[in-house]
């Protein structure tokens, strides 16, 4: 963990404020890449997770930005209200799960504070001549955050905003602008559930190529846990058994018995958890895993996924 300062708190936008971090003693902090998160000690020892959306060339400093959420369980309310500039705060080194790749175009859709990471790679795109449109929507301008940066860079030109409460001809009309899948093109979205799931789906009617479709969510929606059962896990360097109850996570029943897995989010977005699986059947409930590498059943996140069968073997 580094601890770091807060230099500058910056409301944004209705709702949303930035945070610039950086140590007390101007030291560099570690590089990362346009994508790349930190988990962040939030008051109350909550962590959460939260996309950089600085310039990626900088290492005087990390910015993240927050949306304060009605329904948070705790996270963007304690940023808001209880992180003041000049207090100091635990993050963790940045890890990318959501990276660049190299591609001939790339079309970049933000769904509100979703913007946070693609604001990040519309800077590196800026900054190498790449060419790049960024679809930016909103419910309304005053809840779009860095618009003004935005309008002020020199990628300004390269993006469309979109608002719900604007007239119909400045709305996203998603299906026309991938109606061509195009083999040199990649498609990155981040934003709510729901905003996500309409730019895959439309993807994929359209025929866009799964690997060229890229996201990342920033939280899981409610699972139906009422067909919850209990199952076993087995440690595979022990050869103990244990109970997982229907109604806790493996994470939790496993730390009541000593076993610790490491854990951030807890809701399968972050892939903090990651766990080997050498025997047994997982019921995947992440959004972190593709389709393809749940299908190989040889890891799972502990944190909120589950057995589908009796037991599940783990390589701990």
């Amino acid at each position: 963990m580094i601890t770091v300062k807060v230099l500058r708190k910056t409301q944004e936008a209705t709702g949303i404020f930035s945070y610039e971090l950086a140590r007390a003693d101007g030291a560099a902090l570690p590089a990362f890449s346009a994508g790349s998160h930190i988990d962040v000690t939030v008051p109350g020892g909550l962590t959460r997770q939260y996309s950089l959306c600085n310039d990626a060339a900088e290492q005087h400093r990390y910015r993240i930005a927050v949306l304060r959420d009605p329904a948070s369980r705790g996270g963007s309310v304690a940023m808001h209200d209880q992180l003041k500039e000049g207090d100091t705060v635990q993050i963790s080194e940045p890890r990318n799960h959501f990276p660049l790749v190299h591609a001939q175009k790339t079309l970049l859709f933000a769904g509100g504070i979703g913007v946070t990471p693609l604001l990040c790679m519309a800077q590196r795109l800026s900054h190498i001549g790449a060419d790049f449109t960024m679809h930016y929507c909103t419910r309304s301008p005053d809840r779009t955050a860095f618009r003004d940066e935005i309008a002020a860079s020199p990628f300004g030109a390269n993006v469309a905003y979109h608002h719900d409460d604007g007239d119909a001809a400045q709305k996203l009309d998603l299906a026309r602008v991938i109606a061509k899948p195009d083999a040199g093109t990649h498609l990155y979205v981040c934003g709510p559930g729901g905003f996500i799931d309409w730019v895959v789906k439309t993807a994929q009617q359209q025929g866009w190529p799964t690997d060229h479709v890229h996201l990342e969510y920033f939280g899981a929606a409610p699972q139906d846990t009422t067909g919850d059962q209990a199952f076993q896990v087995k440690i595979a360097s022990s050869g103990q058994v244990y109970e997982i109850p229907a109604d806790k996570s493996v994470t939790s029943a496993l730390l009541e018995h000593g076993v610790e897995i490491l854990v951030s989010c807890e809701q399968g977005v972050c892939g903090t958890c990651i766990t080997r699986v050498l025997e047994g059947e997982c019921d995947h409930r992440d959004l972190y895993f593709t389709d393809d590498e749940k299908a190989k059943n040889d890891q799972f996140t502990p944190c909120c996924s589950r057995a589908k069968g009796k037991l599940l073997v783990l390589d701990l």
